[in-house]
């Protein structure tokens, strides 16, 4: 009896074994008709990728771009902010001089009036 199940025990070990092979054989076989493919989805995932950095490229540039619009125009309304600033300081600063220029003329006219009577005064007087 001990020979029989040895050769059943052996007849299991080698179908496992066969059956081993056999699977081993068809995972290459299988590995070998899938390469094209594998190949072929790898390509594709390499395009995606490509396809997204590219996107993500344009994406960057066009913020960048729209950063530097935003400042330049920034700057150019804090420029107009200033000289408008200025001018009106400036106008102001005009307009201030030109009351004070009136101002001394009538004080200077005021005088030379007050002079004038004086020496009319004077020369009655003589």
């Amino acid at each position: 009896m001990k020979n029989v199940r040895q050769n059943e025990l052996a007849d299991r070990r080698s179908a496992a074994a066969d059956a081993k092979a056999s699977l081993l054989k068809a995972y290459q076989a299988a590995k070998t008709v899938a390469a094209p493919l594998q190949a072929a989805r790898q390509a594709e995932r390499a395009s995606l990728i490509e396809a997204r950095e590219a996107r993500r490229v344009e994406r960057d540039r066009l913020k960048h771009e729209e950063r530097v619009l935003d400042e330049t125009k920034a700057a150019e309304e804090q420029a107009a902010a200033e000289y408008v600033a200025t001018a009106d300081a400036r106008a102001r600063a005009s307009a201030e001089n030109t009351r004070i220029a009136r101002v001394i003329e009538d004080e200077a006219a005021r005088k030379a009036e007050r002079d004038k009577r004086y020496a009319n005064r004077k020369a009655r007087q003589a």
